[in-house]
């Protein structure tokens, strides 16, 4: 294991494995890199180094009260990218982490970074408003919180029947129980705010790197009709990777097809077709 000290005096833990240009793994809430382990493998043995991190709060990283908005943590990916001291990055962002790199992209201008990947991303808007009519409603998101403040561990048990689509075996869904449970209870909570609230639509014309969107069609936790094919068409010259019925936790449903998709994508560029 490697750390990372931000400039905020917080830990960061990282798996950094192989040699080559890096390919930076963000992982989703409520979970930790682990969840990305069959991906960095795969990208090292590739030739590449995969470089995984817990999110502040998540997995083994230090747990502070705060800096859990997406301006904050974009600057801990900011300050990942310089820790790989390279200017030809690949950001991957799964789920939450799609907000990391959508952020990074307007906030730091995408320094360092030439390609970019976001899967089953809340990117760009999760609430449903006026203007966005397919997002999620204020309501749902409501009481989810009230669920995880009266019994977070009973709650994920719901959770994760969605976010698989039973399309995993029982050990995955009882590993990603005892996942969330590592994570702060604050950091959950604020996280879970931030990835509901947080508009992204401003951030998207920012993108100026080459840019693969994979999402499944079944998605029950972020609906694509919100998501994905809206930054499909926000995003210059990206390409969207539907995956018919695909659920959300696509890292454990579909790894082998991802994981050559990713790889196909970092190696080649946008020479993927539609599933």
């Amino acid at each position: 294991m490697s750390h990372l000290t931000t400039s905020d005096h917080v830990n960061l833990n990282l798996k950094d494995w192989g040699t080559g240009n890096p390919v930076i793994l963000m992982h989703g809430w409520p979970l930790s890199a682990d969840t990305f382990d069959d991906m960095a493998i795969a990208i090292a043995n590739s030739g590449r180094r995969a470089i995984a991190y817990d999110r502040r709060g998540f997995g083994r990283s230090s747990q502070p009260w705060d800096g859990y908005d997406y301006d904050r943590l974009a600057d801990d990916l900011a300050e990942v990218i310089k820790y790989a001291g390279s200017t030809d990055v690949t950001i991957v962002g799964f789920s939450m982490g799609g907000g990391e790199v959508a952020r990074y992209m307007s906030r730091h201008e995408g320094r360092g970074v030439t390609k970019a990947v976001l899967i089953s991303a809340v990117v760009p808007y999760m609430l449903k408003t006026a203007d966005h009519p397919n997002g999620v409603e204020q309501k749902v998101f409501d009481q989810m919180t009230l669920a995880i403040k009266d019994d977070r561990a009973k709650f994920w048990t719901g959770f994760f029947k969605d976010f698989y689509g039973g399309q995993v075996s029982d050990e995955v869904m009882h590993w990603s129980q005892t996942l969330a449970m590592h994570a702060s209870t604050k950091a959950t909570l604020d996280c879970a705010n931030a990835f509901a609230t947080t508009d992204f639509r401003p951030d998207l014309a920012s993108f100026k790197v080459p840019t693969l969107i994979i999402h499944g069609t079944a998605d029950k936790t972020v609906p694509i009709d919100a998501t994905a094919r809206v930054a499909a068409k926000k995003i210059p010259g990206s390409t969207l990777l539907e995956y018919k019925g695909g659920p959300h936790g696509l890292f454990a449903s579909h790894k082998v097809q991802l994981t050559e998709d990713v790889l196909e994508f970092v190696a080649h560029g946008p020479r993927v077709t539609t599933r």
